[in-house]
C-alpha cells in the first residue's frame, strides 16, 4: 500500500483517516498497514473513490499506463461535497506553506484562478465564461449570481496562495490580449454591458499593477514570498501546473476551459516538472531582472486594455 503511505507519509494522521474513512478500530488499521490484513476490495474502492486514484494505483498493479483524473467543479453554486473540497484545497495550501521548498509552478494562456480570485469583476467573467460555454441556457453576466458560500471561499483561497514559499507564472505573450477579445465579443452580442465592461476594465488595469509591484519586487507583496513572473516568447496552446511539497506533489493540465485533469504519479510529476522548468529557457524573466522588458510589457497590456 504504498499509495496510501504517500498520500499521508505521517503515519499518526494517516490512521485517523483511514479510520474515520473506512470505520474502522485504529488496530485494524494498523493490521492492513503492517501487510498482516489485506485491504478488502470495498475498502479499495472506496479509497480510490475517496482519494481520487486509481484501482491500479492503490492495488500496486503496473499496467504500463499513467493514471490522470479529473473533478468536476461547479464554481458558481458548488454543492456542499464541492465547497468541502475546496475547504481542503484551502487547508491543504495552509498545510504545506510551512516547508520553504514548497513551490508551484503555473504556464498559462488565460489568466490563472490565483490572480483572478482576488478581482470581483474579473472572476466574475471568468464564471461567465464558464457558465457560457457549459449550459445551454445563454445567460447574460448580469444575471450571474455567484453563491455567498463560494465568494468566502474565494477569499479564503486567494489570501491563502500567497502563503506558498515559492510561485512560478509563465504567461504567454498575448495573455491579455486574449482576455481583451474574449471581452469585446461578449459586448458585441450585448451579453455584457458598457456599464460592465468598465467594472471588468478596471480590474484588469488593477490587476496589471499588481503585477507590476510583483514583477518590481520579486514577491507577494502581502506576504513577501518569491514569486517569478515569465513571459513566453512561444505561444502556451494549453495551461500546465504542478504543486512540489516535501511530502507528495501533483500535476494539471487545464482542460475545457474550466477543469483540470491531474497525476500523483511520481514518474509523470518528475518528468511534468522537468518540462515545465525547460519552458524557461523560451521565456524572458520580467520579474527583478530585465527592467526594459518589464517596462514594454506592462506598458502594452495597458494600451491593450484601454482600447475596451
Amino acid at each position: 500500500m504504498k499509495i496510501v503511505l504517500n498520500k499521508h507519509p505521517k503515519r499518526a494522521q494517516l490512521v485517523q483517516i483511514l479510520m474515520e474513512l473506512l470505520s474502522l478500530e485504529r488496530e485494524a488499521i494498523y493490521r492492513r498497514l503492517r501487510n498482516e490484513v489485506p485491504f478488502t476490495a470495498h475498502e479499495m474502492v472506496t479509497l480510490a473513490s475517496a482519494w481520487n486514484i486509481s484501482l491500479d494505483e492503490i492495488m500496486g498493479v503496473n499496467v504500463g499506463a499513467i493514471s490522470f483524473q479529473m473533478r468536476t467543479m461547479n464554481y458558481i453554486n458548488p454543492s456542499k461535497e464541492e465547497a468541502d473540497f475546496l475547504q481542503y484545497v484551502i487547508q491543504s495550501i495552509e498545510h504545506v506553506k510551512n516547508f520553504p521548498t514548497t513551490e508551484f509552478m503555473d504556464i498559462c494562456n488565460k489568466l490563472p484562478r490565483q490572480l483572478l480570485a482576488g478581482y470581483d469583476y474579473l472572476n466574475k467573467f471568468h464564471l461567465f465564461k464558464w457558465q457560457y460555454s457549459s449550459d445551454k441556457e445563454i445567460t447574460p453576466f448580469s444575471a450571474i449570481s455567484i453563491s455567498k458560500e463560494k465568494l468566502k471561499i474565494t477569499k479564503e483561497y486567494y489570501r491563502v496562495i500567497k502563503q506558498v514559499p515559492n510561485t512560478n507564472f509563465i504567461f504567454d505573450s498575448k495573455i491579455f490580449y486574449y482576455l481583451i477579445k474574449d471581452i469585446q465579443y461578449f459586448c458585441s452580442i450585448y451579453l455584457i454591458t458598457e456599464e460592465e465592461k468598465e467594472f471588468i476594465k478596471k480590474d484588469i488595469l488593477d490587476l496589471l499593477d499588481y503585477l507590476q509591484e510583483i514583477a518590481n519586487n520579486g514577491c507577494y507583496p502581502e506576504t513577501k514570498n518569491k514569486v517569478n513572473l515569465f513571459i513566453s516568447q512561444l505561444k502556451i496552446p494549453t495551461g500546465y501546473s504542478y504543486t512540489f511539497t516535501p511530502e507528495g506533489n501533483i500535476c494539471y493540465i487545464h482542460v475545457f476551459d474550466k477543469f483540470e485533469i491531474y497525476s500523483y504519479h511520481s514518474e509523470m510529476v518528475d518528468n511534468f516538472m522537468a518540462w515545465m522548468q525547460l519552458q524557461k529557457r523560451t521565456s524572458v524573466q520580467i520579474s527583478e531582472v530585465d527592467v526594459k522588458s518589464r517596462i514594454e510589457f506592462f506598458a502594452t497590456q495597458r494600451q491593450l486594455v484601454e482600447s475596451l
